[in-house]
């Protein structure tokens, strides 16, 4: 990364959080520069991280190993054939768009080696989850470049398949989302048991972030993790036979089903 350069476009929240990575894993500022329409988001990670912003892609990109395509999808074509002219064919680009397929991006942008990756918002605390696919241009070293990107906001797990990015979408992308749901639950029921609420969110909180640190740190899988602390005839097995009589496995399975699907969706109307 000593000699890699870097230039984002876009500069929302996704890009400032893999350029905070970036500079905390050691990446000098000089390396890194990002452009973005709006004076406030440029003026704001220029300030946050000390890099060189522009209101032209085309300048953003001048010079650079990795090209970070950090917009929303809705305007990724247009970015995308605005910026063909001004990228060189040893430029990797990044995606980091959902629902734009690495044939979309071809077609707009001339067939540059491409990584489209996948995500997640915990990357704003560098505690992200990202899957990546590599086409077929992509070097060795870039492939290492696109990893160590990513990398700096959390794990990185590379894709044999790009459908897989589907599955990505729904397990890890749109994941964020259920856990809050189950903790937006969780909080509720302990207050109608008779908690005051404040009392229910902590206790809920807490024992969400436990159970994600044994999870993490154990050297066993989940299933076997929550046979641990299922004691026969006990309050936790109550629980979970209630959660397997609604049909909760099933439940998962059918919603990770229709985000994978949307995301599938997604990528053919976004990519025309």
């Amino acid at each position: 990364m000593s000699n890699m350069r870097i230039a984002f476009i876009g500069a929302g929240n996704m890009a400032a959080s893999l350029i905070g990575g970036l500079r905390a894993k050691g990446l000098d500022a000089s390396q890194i520069r990002a452009s973005d329409p709006g004076a406030e988001a440029r003026a704001r990670v220029s300030a946050e991280h000390g890099i060189e912003t522009f209101a032209d892609n085309a300048q953003a990109v001048d010079g650079a190993d990795v090209v970070v395509l950090a917009v929303k999808p809705q305007a990724m074509k247009t970015v995308c054939e605005a910026l063909r002219p001004s990228l060189k064919p040893q430029q990797l680009v990044v995606s980091i768009a959902a629902g734009i397929t690495c044939a979309s991006m071809n077609n707009w942008l001339g067939d540059p080696p491409i990584v489209r990756c996948m995500p997640n918002t915990p990357a704003l605390l560098r505690q992200g989850a990202s899957g990546l696919f590599a086409t077929a241009r992509v070097s060795t070293e870039q492939r290492r470049q696109a990893e160590e990107l990513l990398s700096a906001v959390g794990l990185a797990l590379w894709l044999e398949t790009e459908q897989q990015l589907d599955a990505v979408t729904a397990v890890s992308g749109s994941g964020p989302a259920y856990f809050f749901l189950l903790i937006e639950a969780m909080t509720a029921a302990g207050e109608k048991l008779g908690l005051p609420r404040e009392i229910a969110a902590k206790l809920t909180l807490q024992t969400a972030l436990g159970a994600a640190h044994m999870a993490t740190s154990s050297d066993v899988d989940a299933a076997e993790l929550r046979r641990r602390v299922t004691s026969p005839a006990g309050t936790t097995e109550a629980a979970i036979k209630s959660f397997q009589a609604g049909g909760f496995e099933a439940l998962v399975e059918k919603a990770l089903g229709a985000a994978a699907h949307r995301s599938a969706e997604m990528a053919e109307q976004l990519g025309q």
